[in-house]
């Protein structure tokens, strides 16, 4: 029902019962004269409502003043079209509206028009009363009424804020076979539109083609909307394809076109493409903006191609355009992510003025460059003393960079400081100095941290259970690590990978194999995938137990789930194998490995070789070491002091036994 005050809903019921309740005034004309012409736009809720004045008149004859209502009554004609369609557009109930609109089709000689079914169809989009459309398009169509386009529009707009793009298709597949309009691009324009806004990005491709295949023509829009769904479902190629069969339609184009293509590319790291096409986008005469360029700036830090970053931001401001705090936000992120923090330094004395965002870009710089002094001068030089104010996010990269320092004292001090800057710590403040402290082996104040964050009603999360696990583990605590991991669904708290991976290490390290063993399978009911850590975590242990037939069968478990094997699983089957005299198989392993393109390094080559040399094949493996020397280059493979150790010992080992046999 249309929203109204309630004063509004119950004069439009008495309305309509005081148009039957006096027959010898009904309607009127409204056409004697100027001055006894109805305006109905100023017959609104608020004119009914000044109704208190006269209890004599009834709800009509207040609507009609102030014209003079003896020279009407003479006047008495039936209800027309127009006046039917004025009527609808009030703000009265649906109920209402389609009593009026009953009551008006049963006059004599009277057949409502295009325009009442519009307007009374509108009214009823507007109050999702679907059902009610479907019989009135039904009823349209029993009258011969001649359906037009705009009609259906209408109510595919209203099926799309409603959310059911199925009911915009459908009723577009049924303008032309069951109400006999012919769509035209304007109504596959609209359900594009739908369906893109209901997320069915795969249908309206589909679509697109359907409306090709009837022989009507897209236009750019049509164009646009179909590129950005293929891209929403990361068919970028087809999205580009479809550029160029643009001008086999006669459509050119334009600035959103290739605006959509260049975020898609260079979402999709494709940023070479993604720079073809805004130079061509500047060719074709297209209006680019400063998003299109960020887009762009962003994809080439991405993949570390800065200088080109920058030499864009240059572009830009030949161009006229003026780089916003995200353009220098996305270049100096790039610039200290690759250690090039003085040039983002150099880039941010350039910027008139500094947001904090940016200024926290080039704190965490520092801090990730180890250099603390440097971002606390940041801190107090570039943000307090201009009147900058930090947020939790600038005292969060502080208190990491103090931890990573081991400075656990002066960051609980930074902590206590926050309150007076006026910026409350967060979960993840509390979580950066439950992780310094694990890692310092201090659980007791770890254990403190806890629970001065639970009494200022923060809960723990995932991280911080994990940073606690982890450091019980290690410190051969795995009982109370247990506790804590069989607490966490219980607070909300969804254990992940590192969480099992933490106890199973732990469990493996107390020779609790059967245990970790098992809670690999309860992990993997919990829906938690495994990696490569948790197989080689359980394939090590039975390696180290001597259980290479319960190691292979982890193997190819991995194998089977599709987890990759790294050289950290093959140097443990290789070592296993060369301990049990299987070197033969050891030296399959190892070509194996390489096959896949995984670089032996130092580690993998030193096994062999001491494989080897222990069945007394020290001559095998000085062939192996010259080998692995002149695949070297490709590989990376340089022979280290334990390499040589290994060689040598071996080496005279047999010399010895062949002078002691002579």
């Amino acid at each position: 029902m249309l929203k109204r005050p309630k004063l509004t809903s119950h004069v439009s019921k008495t309305l309509f019962k005081s148009l039957f309740k006096r027959p010898s005034f009904v309607f009127f004309s409204f056409g004697f004269s100027n001055s006894c012409t109805i305006d109905y736009s100023n017959c609104t809720a608020r004119s009914i409502c000044q109704s208190n004045d006269s209890e004599s008149e009834n709800e009509w004859e207040r609507l009609l003043k102030p014209f003079d209502l003896n020279v009407l009554r003479k006047s008495l004609h039936k209800i027309t079209p127009f006046q039917l369609c004025k009527l609808l557009r009030l703000p009265l109930d649906v109920d209402t509206s389609m009593e009026l609109f009953t009551w008006a089709g049963s006059q004599e000689g009277y057949c409502h028009t295009f325009d009442v079914y519009y307007v009374l169809i509108d009214k009823l989009g507007a109050n999702k009363e679907f059902k009610v459309i479907d019989s009135v398009l039904l009823q349209m169509k029993e009258e011969g009424i001649i359906f037009r386009e705009s009609l259906f529009i209408l109510i595919m707009k209203y099926y799309g804020r409603e959310g059911v793009p199925g009911q915009a298709t459908r009723l577009l597949l049924d303008m032309k076979s069951v109400y006999g309009c012919q769509p035209t691009f304007r109504s596959y324009n609209v359900v594009l539109d739908v369906l893109v806004a209901g997320n069915c990005h795969k249908v309206a491709p589909n679509l697109f083609y359907d409306m090709l295949s009837k022989g009507i023509s897209p236009t750019v829009y049509t164009f646009g909307v179909v590129m950005k769904a293929l891209c929403m479902v990361n068919e970028v190629d087809s999205a580009c394809s479809l550029l160029r069969d643009m001008t086999k339609h006669g459509c050119v184009p334009n600035s959103v076109v290739y605006q959509t293509l260049i975020h898609a590319l260079s979402k999709s790291n494709r940023v070479s493409e993604a720079l073809m096409l805004l130079e061509e986008m500047i060719l074709m005469g297209c209006t680019s903006d400063v998003q299109t360029f960020n887009d762009v700036i962003h994809g080439l830090c991405k993949i570390n191609r800065i200088h080109e970053a920058a030499k864009l931001v240059d572009r830009m401001l030949v161009r006229g355009f003026t780089p916003d705090d995200i353009t220098y936000g996305v270049l100096m992120h790039g610039l200290c992510r690759t250690g090039r923090v003085d040039e983002a330094r150099a880039l941010l004395n350039k910027i008139p003025s500094a947001n904090v965002v940016l200024l926290n870009t080039m704190i965490n710089g520092y801090v990730i460059s180890g250099r603390f002094d440097e971002a606390k001068a940041i801190f107090y030089d570039s943000m307090l003393s201009v009147g900058c104010n930090p947020d939790v996010f600038t005292f969060n990269i502080l208190i990491h960079g103090l931890c990573k320092q081991r400075r656990l004292g002066s960051a609980l001090e930074l902590v206590n400081a926050m309150a007076v800057k006026g910026c409350e710590p967060n979960i993840v403040t509390y979580t950066i100095l439950v992780d310094g402290f694990c890692k310092e082996g201090q659980l007791e104040k770890a254990n403190i941290i806890v629970n001065e964050m639970l009494a200022k009603g923060l809960s723990l999360n995932t991280v911080g259970y994990n940073c606690l696990i982890h450091a019980l583990c290690s410190a051969g605590k795995i009982l109370e690590a247990m506790e804590i991991f069989g607490e966490m669904p219980s607070k909300g708290c969804k254990r992940d990978i590192y969480t099992f991976n933490s106890i199973i290490s732990g469990l493996c390290k107390g020779d609790r194999i059967e245990e970790a063993l098992g809670l690999y399978q309860d992990m993997l009911l919990e829906g938690v995938t495994a990696n490569t850590v948790t197989y080689n975590t359980l394939i090590h242990a039975f390696l180290r137990r001597g259980s290479l037939h319960e190691a292979h069968k982890l193997v190819n478990d991995m194998l089977f789930r599709g987890c990759p094997l790294d050289e950290i699983t093959y140097n443990g089957l290789i070592k296993a194998l060369c301990n049990a005299g299987a070197v033969d198989k050891g030296l399959g392993l190892f070509e194996e490995m390489m096959r896949k393109g995984i670089k032996p390094s130092c580690i993998s080559c030193n096994i062999l070789i001491n494989g080897l040399c222990r069945t007394r094949k020290a001559n095998t493996a000085l062939e192996f070491l010259r080998d692995m020397i002149h695949r070297g280059v490709a590989n990376g493979f340089v022979p280290n002091d334990a390499t040589w150790y290994i060689l040598v010992r071996n080496l005279l080992k047999e010399i010895n036994m062949e002078s002691w046999n002579f």
